[in-house]
């Protein structure tokens, strides 16, 4: 059973990634096309669900255990949206989207144990290599904290002022901050040029938002970023920014023995046919108390329906009654992020033997941090990967695929040590590539957006009700966001029925 839910095998080549993203990306734009014209499926629901990541099957679930019959329309050809696992060889899997869990998100660690996905804790052994400044050192990654004064300065001065802002900042509502319309005027990007003085500390700082947003300074807004900072945590945990870049005790403090991928598909395994892949929803109308999801592969007709797909591919349907101008604003200014997750295939992890965590920081680009992404067992085989986000992410999208190789092997070579240069294999995803993501790891309210439109974010639009992780409270951008706003929309259907 599992095998119908397994993920499609990864383009090799740039050329078919771009490719299938051109064609995906014209069907997504228009309310029609070949396909949905074809003599369709007809079904009634309680609810239909567009999207099959974390939130719409986290919200099918929820409303499946409460009696409802619902059907989740998927417009790829496996579950898990912006997770995916990419399998390297019997028994070993590589994660190319989201993987990591920590302390707070307490929603998909739950998730994960009731089916039955265990966790293990993220490699963080030796040391941590730091490239700043021309300079290349390695530090303890426990506690995680170079003693290189531009490094200090960074991540203490993001901590230290950036915390205590994001306080004054609700969750539920950020634009209700009292200093919100100041705040949202203001880029992220001129708040660091106002506290970071030293130039190698500002590039740290753009590092970390180019991993964490896959976006420059420039494209945040500062209530946005702090409203990020206030939400990692949970109702009982404050916020930290801290929390956001730490490895123990943080964000990336563990990972899902099989992937995180493995949850979603299991989710959708107990769901069995009410979750329906490869059919893009082109329309939705809403007449007449009821509610009509026209998708590809079939017509779904629904009490209520939920919409938990990114802001981007929302534009993509046809609604009627049309968006209101408010939220299509709101929708057109959040931009998906730009990143890249490359990764290489080692026979073993080397670099443990030389002391190293596998973790790096640089100012040198393409790939500016790196993880260990071996599997839990300690190898063989050793993977590591990098990131390679915001603008050095669309840098590195117009080299080749060769040309990339080259130069993020170069980094890994540069941090480690000449064993990088020769992998056994080495597999990539640019997720504005994919046709039903477009970008990743989140998507983020340009300046001025979120004070003025924020309150539509959740706000039902007659039967239909949104989800996603861009929508949650705690942990946006997230897994555990995405499990957030899945319960929270289930919860609003379930009160309308």
């Amino acid at each position: 059973m599992e095998e119908a839910w397994r993920d499609a095998r990864l383009n090799t080549t740039r050329r078919g990634l771009i490719a299938g993203a051109a064609a995906g990306g014209a069907g997504v734009l228009l309310p029609s096309t070949a396909a949905a014209k074809k003599r369709k499926k007809h079904r009634k629901v309680d609810v239909a669900i567009v999207g099959a990541g974390f939130a719409g099957l986290t919200a099918a679930r929820k409303l499946a255990a409460a009696g409802k019959e619902v059907c989740v329309l998927e417009a790829r050809d496996r579950v898990g949206g912006r997770t995916l696992n990419h399998r390297v060889q019997k028994g070993v899997i590589a994660e190319l989207g989201g993987e990591y869990v920590g302390p707070t998100q307490d929603r998909v660690l739950a998730l994960a144990k009731s089916v039955g996905v265990g966790t293990f804790k993220t490699y963080n052994d030796g040391d941590n290599v730091l490239v700043l400044n021309g300079a290349r050192s390695r530090y303890p990654a426990t506690p995680g904290l170079s003693p290189d004064p531009d490094f200090q300065e960074a991540i203490l001065t993001a901590i230290t002022k950036l915390n205590p802002m994001s306080e004054e900042v609700p969750v539920e509502a950020p634009w209700k901050a009292p200093k919100a319309e100041e705040w949202d005027k203001i880029t992220l990007g001129q708040w660091r040029d106002a506290n970071i003085t030293a130039p190698g500390a500002r590039r740290l700082f753009d590092i970390a938002t180019e991993a964490l947003f896959g976006a420059e300074s420039e494209e945040l807004s500062l209530l946005y970023t702090l409203f990020y900072t206030a939400s990692a945590g949970n109702h009982s945990t404050k916020g930290d920014f801290t929390r956001l870049i730490s490895t123990p005790g943080g964000a990336q403090e563990s990972r899902f023995v099989g992937g995180s991928q493995k949850i979603p598909i299991e989710v959708a395994k107990r769901l069995g046919a009410q979750v329906v892949l490869k059919s893009p929803v082109r329309s939705i109308v809403q007449h007449g108390g009821r509610v009509v999801v026209t998708s590809d592969r079939m017509v779904v007709e629904a009490r209520e329906v939920i919409v938990a797909i990114p802001p981007k591919l929302v534009l993509g349907i046809d609604f009627h009654p049309g968006l209101p101008a408010p939220k299509h604003k709101l929708l057109k200014g959040t931009p998906p992020g730009n990143l890249i997750k490359w990764e290489a295939l080692y026979d073993k992890p080397w670099w443990r033997d030389g002391g190293y965590s596998g973790q790096a920081v640089s100012e040198q680009g393409p790939a500016n941090t790196t993880f260990d992404n071996t599997p839990p067992s300690g190898g063989p085989p050793g993977i590591l990967f990098g990131f390679i986000g915001g603008g050095q992410a669309d840098r590195a999208a117009r080299l080749t695929r060769a040309a990339r190789r080259r130069a993020v092997l170069g980094n890994f070579v540069d941090f480690f040590g000449p064993e990088a240069a020769k992998p056994t294999e080495s597999f990539e995803l640019d997720w504005t590539d994919e046709a039903w993501t477009r970008g990743c790891p989140v998507a983020h309210p340009s300046a001025g957006l979120l004070r003025r439109y924020g309150p539509l974010l959740r706000k039902p639009l007659g039967r239909i009700h949104w989800a996603g992780t861009e929508t949650a409270t705690y942990w946006n951008g997230y897994m555990d966001g995405a499990v957030r706003s899945g319960k929270r929309a289930a919860r609003e259907v379930i009160d309308e029925l």
